[in-house]
């Protein structure tokens, strides 16, 4: 019997080992850059030619090998820093010139230039697919210099599936990014296609978020330090109002080591409760000092997960820092204990009367109903008795700020606020109806006979929609909850529909359907923007040009990393332009696995989610009818684009189960 097992050739396995390690040009400069943090290297040089495809280039000052050094590098299992297995839990740093070396000269044509400060003259290799070509003495700069040129030139299945420059060129700027914040005393500088993309000092850790993600920060960095003998949390964190809807830029590193932790993140919202929008994330950069020995890396090929041994302490630690820094910094909103709260039932003494209606604009406006003035709809000058009083105060919360008036507010003067509704001179008063119950008081009928009223409408994207689409609910009067919730009547018994989700449906449709057509529809702004993003938003703002344009947007480069605005999409007027377009790409930046998918469903999905955000306004009886209409006229009423239900239906049967 012939046997059939046999050892591997050494090329062989090691392009095997390479399809773990490197995965795509990214994996490249990961490893290449902490091999040279490793060698204590103070200066870091990254010369990247189309997206790492031809060349990835890395040029350090570190301590540099021997020739002995040099040619082990590249063996497979060489290592600098484990001696024994007590050692694999003791890990400090973050690789070694062995492993990683080998697996890329696997898959590519690799050239290394290295020398000891000490030594007179420096060593050369150059390996093609791990067949050693040259090695010889050279004359070169104290420290190590690395060129892979032609990545996977010898697997080209591997080579044919890297995604588009673009995309592989944002992958390696979140590689750098996340070594240049781990190790901001070392400078580091990265060029593509002999453009300077990153010029990064050696620094303090503020200075080094700043120069990495704009001056934008300055003032929103607050300083977090918590000490136990277990875990060490510093770093820095946002403020509130700084938080962004797409997640993206937060960095945890555990031991200098660049991590993704999900219970820790939620930690740290957990500690921003109460000042957060619904939707927002924080930024932060955090470290997290432990002993190796309380911690596994080896759960994930990449390291980027760990497990805690205690992962209740380290939560319970993380969101005291940050709710401690959120403490210190003020950052949670406060208290006015010299305002009186009570104002709407007369007034507060020491008022300021001659600054009451120009410095406070925006005081709650009180609506009275009928019942709460003896059966008059007119207003009153009479006294309130105190249980009236907190029956309008209950009310006045209810209501919020959706009674929109011309005139400006008035703590004395009250009444006026009725004026631009009970005087109008030639229409009557709009008619109050069971679904609209917050609309204007109905005053004594002057006839016997019914009159229509012009109803009171507010503005709204919903006034936009057809009124082709059929009805689906038996009665027209449509009841809103809270600015949140639409209730409406059908056969079998109450539809409940989430009102943002409703919006992000009708317009992701309106958004694919533009982008499909390519006949996005563009407002023109009269002062155009000036937006400055990111490094790797600005690479992906250019590779979307075209499908941004397609949406509405129009757009021009003006310098490094900075566009000007001149048009956007008419159906997200009314919003902050610039905002809106770093937002987006924030959130297409995030959600890279889609976009690698289908680029159209990405972004109609993306703006929609992020233009649907912001309606959970009050809307008259017309809007929220007009509203359903589209809705039901839309492709898939049910759900959003991202499957989550827009409409759900409580059957008689269930409301009587209800109340049994």
């Amino acid at each position: 019997m012939v046997n059939v097992i046999q050892l591997l050739p050494d090329s062989i396995a090691n392009q095997i080992a390479a399809g773990e390690v490197v995965q795509r040009p990214a994996s490249v400069v990961k490893e290449l850059l902490e091999n040279s943090v490793d060698a204590k290297a103070k200066s870091v040089q990254v010369i990247i030619r189309e997206a790492g495809r031809n060349l990835i280039q890395i040029v350090d000052d570190g301590v540099g090998m021997t020739e002995t050094d040099a040619r082990m590098s590249f063996e497979r299992h060489a290592t600098s820093k484990i001696r024994s297995s007590d050692d694999l839990f003791r890990i400090r740093t973050m690789g070694f010139r062995g492993e990683a070396l080998a697996s890329i000269a696997a898959v590519s044509q690799i050239e290394m230039r290295t020398r000891r400060a000490d030594d007179e003259l420096g060593t050369l290799i150059r390996i093609e697919g791990s067949d050693i070509r040259a090695q010889e003495a050279v004359s070169c700069l104290p420290g190590t210099n690395l060129l892979i040129k032609n990545l996977f030139f010898n697997v080209p299945a591997r080579r044919n599936f890297l995604k588009s420059n673009s995309v592989e060129m944002r992958h390696i700027l979140d590689e750098f990014q996340r070594v240049a914040l781990a190790n901001p005393e070392v400078a580091f500088s990265l060029f593509h296609n002999d453009q300077e993309i990153y010029n990064l000092p050696a620094g303090k850790l503020s200075r080094r978020i700043i120069d990495m993600f704009g001056k934008s920060y300055r003032e929103q960095l607050n300083y977090c330090d918590e000490q136990t003998p277990y875990v060490t949390v510093r770093g820095y964190i946002g403020k509130p109002e700084s938080a962004k809807k797409a997640r993206n830029e937060q960095f945890f590193f555990v031991n200098n080591r660049y991590i993704k932790h999900n219970y820790l993140h939620h930690a740290v919202v957990g500690a921003y409760e109460g000042t957060l929008p619904e939707g927002s994330h924080p930024f932060y950069v955090l470290f997290i000092d432990i002993d190796p020995s309380h911690i596994d890396i080896n759960i994930h090929p990449t390291k980027t997960e760990i497990k805690f041994d205690d992962e209740r302490s380290v939560y319970a630690i993380m969101m005291a820092a940050v709710r401690k820094a959120v403490g210190v910094y003020n950052l949670a909103p406060s208290l006015d204990f010299d305002s009186d709260v009570n104002f709407l039932s007369g007034g507060r003494a020491g008022f300021d009367k001659a600054s009451s209606v120009e410095s406070k604009a925006d005081l709650p406006r009180p609506i009275t109903p009928s019942w709460a003035t003896g059966g008059s709809t007119a207003p009153t000058t009479q006294p309130k008795t105190e249980r009236t009083a907190l029956r309008s105060e209950s009310l006045d919360k209810a209501a919020g700020k959706s009674f929109d008036v011309p005139k400006k507010p008035s703590v004395n003067n009250w009444q006026a606020l009725f004026e631009s509704v009970a005087e109008k001179p030639e229409s009557a008063p709009a008619e109050q109806v069971p679904g609209d119950w917050l609309g204007p008081a109905k005053p004594a009928p002057v006839s016997s006979e019914p009159v229509e009223a012009e109803p009171v409408t507010l503005g709204s994207r919903a006034n936009q929609i057809q009124d082709d689409a059929p009805v689906v609910v038996e009665d027209e009067n449509i009841v809103q909850v809270q600015n949140r919730y639409l209730l409406a009547t059908i056969k079998s018994g109450v539809m409940l529909i989430d009102q943002r989700r409703a919006y992000e449906r009708i317009l992701y449709d309106q958004f694919h359907s533009a982008l499909t057509k390519r006949n996005g529809v563009s407002q023109q702004l009269l002062f155009p923007k000036t937006v400055t993003l990111t490094p790797v938003d600005f690479q992906l703002a250019l590779d979307l040009q075209d499908d941004l344009t397609n949406l509405g947007f129009q757009f021009d480069e003006l310098g490094q990393s900075t566009f000007i605005i001149r048009g956007v999409p008419t159906l997200t007027t009314g919003e902050n332009e610039e905002e809106l377009f770093a937002n987006l790409l924030a959130q297409l930046r995030a959600d890279t696995g889609r976009l690698k998918l289908d680029r159209v469903e990405a972004l109609a999905r993306s703006l929609a989610r992020r233009s649907a955000a912001r309606h959970t306004a009050r809307l008259s009886l017309t809007e929220r009818k007009a509203l359903v209409n589209q809705l039901f006229a839309s492709s898939n009423p049910s759900y959003t684009p991202t499957g989550e239900p827009v409409t759900t239906v409580l059957t008689l049967d269930k409301i009587a189960g209800l109340f049994r």
